[in-house]
């Protein structure tokens, strides 16, 4: 793992443009590309962090590299449904205090997590030399894992936008209070404007039967495609379950706290669903990403 760590720090350096060294680096993970996966809502309380962090979780089980990037910035949460405070923030890659291999916390079943701390702030603000830096640290995360899964904030802000469009895919999540089917339907009326061809697939939480969130779902991919011509999936349901209550209170993921529960089944179920087909699916990876975020940034 030193290694490891130590060629990828030499590839930071070089991808920055710090050093004229030319390490031989002939290994085909080096054009490897992550799938990078926003999972977003319209509104605050239907558990888009529980269900990115136990999505990670499950997506791990499965023998996949998985790391959270806790982009939601000022209510940041994946820490405590892990019970860990990590030592450093995105804030340190952007600063150039520390590159992603030393901010990268350990999370449960072999996932990393990283706190986005404060930093969309500083994302505006960034100089040249400052965004070379950080695509070069972010672009490491390709070499390592096979999935990014981005914890955004919940609404409707440019942030969120930003975050939602850079993203290879979209799960936005919703329940079915009315609120929240209306905002998520907001949130995809928004990305309509800006690209019809988005992957956004609809899990419904918190349903009470399954009737229940099979027609909350079909209801957001009609209107959707009928007033918007944006087409949604249906990636699955998570029932109401009690033992998602009593897993937070002990800030253990419920797939771990109890992995035969209803919503343990649920998440299992879409995690699944989501990599048939991936050879169809158009993969930037996260250099890609954060390039593309930043774009956005200096618009």
């Amino acid at each position: 793992m030193n290694d490891q760590a130590e060629m990828l720090r030499r590839l930071i350096k070089k991808t920055n443009g710090e050093t004229s060294d030319n390490p031989v680096i002939d290994d085909p993970v080096v054009n490897k590309k992550a799938r990078v996966i926003a999972v977003t809502s319209g509104k605050g309380g239907v558990g888009k962090t529980s269900i990115a962090v136990n999505l990670a979780i499950r997506l791990s089980m499965r023998g996949l590299k998985v790391v959270i990037l806790d982009f939601d910035f000022g209510l940041a949460n994946v820490d405590v449904l892990f019970g860990t405070i990590p030592r450093y923030t995105l804030l340190d890659v952007i600063r150039g205090e520390k590159d992603i291999l030393e901010v990268l916390a350990d999370g449960p079943a072999n996932i990393k997590f990283l706190s986005g701390g404060s930093g969309v702030e500083e994302l505006v603000k960034l100089d040249r030399k400052q965004i070379r830096n950080i695509l070069a640290n972010i672009s490491i995360l390709d070499k390592l894992f096979d999935v990014v899964i981005i914890d955004t904030a919940a609404g409707l802000s440019r942030n969120v936008m930003n975050f939602v469009l850079a993203a290879d895919q979209v799960l936005l999540v919703t329940t079915p209070e009315p609120t929240a089917i209306t905002d998520a339907y907001a949130l995809v009326k928004m990305v309509s404007r800006r690209d019809l061809k988005k992957q956004i697939d609809i899990i419904v939480n918190k349903a009470e039967t399954l009737r229940e969130a099979e027609s909350v779902a079909n209801k957001l991919c009609l209107v959707s495609d009928k007033f918007l011509s944006l087409k949604l999936s249906k990636l699955g349901y998570i029932l109401y379950d009690d033992n998602v209550t009593k897993s937070v209170k002990l800030q253990k993921p419920f797939i771990l706290y109890n992995s035969k529960c209803s919503a343990a089944k649920g998440i299992a179920e879409i995690a699944d669903r989501m990599f048939l087909g991936t050879n169809e699916k158009i993969v930037q990876g996260a250099k890609g990403f954060m390039s593309k975020l930043l774009s956005f940034f200096s618009v």
